[in-house]
């Protein structure tokens, strides 16, 4: 008998309580469409905007999203700078190594040229190697 009566106030209270903070809907003002309700599993009532795209803000009002949006956008930019200075960096040592590899070839052309003679210099035919 206590069990049954402990249930039936129970349920009351529960009851009493939802009704508490249940939302009552608001009027329709000046064309504005009045939300759509729907009962909830617990007999609470929920209000579901018509319109799904009311659910999406028009712009980030979290300054935490700002600043996740801010900082991918810097550190895209950041990631295109240092690739496009990777790649110049890259032609000035090509570019370095091939003035590096001439000057070289030259140095040892003229090296030759002072040990063993112009070999155009010479044309009777006594090259020496």
């Amino acid at each position: 008998m206590t069990q049954i009566r402990q249930l039936l106030i129970g349920t009351a209270l529960t009851t009493l309580t939802a009704a508490a903070f249940a939302q009552t809907p608001a009027p329709a003002a000046n064309g504005v469409d009045s939300p759509r309700e729907t009962p909830d599993v617990s007999g609470l009532r929920t209000t579901v905007p018509q319109d799904p795209r009311a659910l999406t803000a028009p712009g980030l009002t979290d300054p935490l999203a700002q600043k996740r949006e801010e900082d991918a956008r810097a550190n895209a930019e950041f990631r295109q700078q240092k690739k496009a200075a990777k790649s110049a960096y890259k032609g000035h040592v090509k570019d370095a190594k091939t003035l590096r590899k001439a000057d070289r070839q030259a140095a040892n052309d003229q090296m030759k040229e002072e040990l063993h003679g112009a070999p155009a210099q010479s044309q009777s035919g006594d090259q020496r190697p």
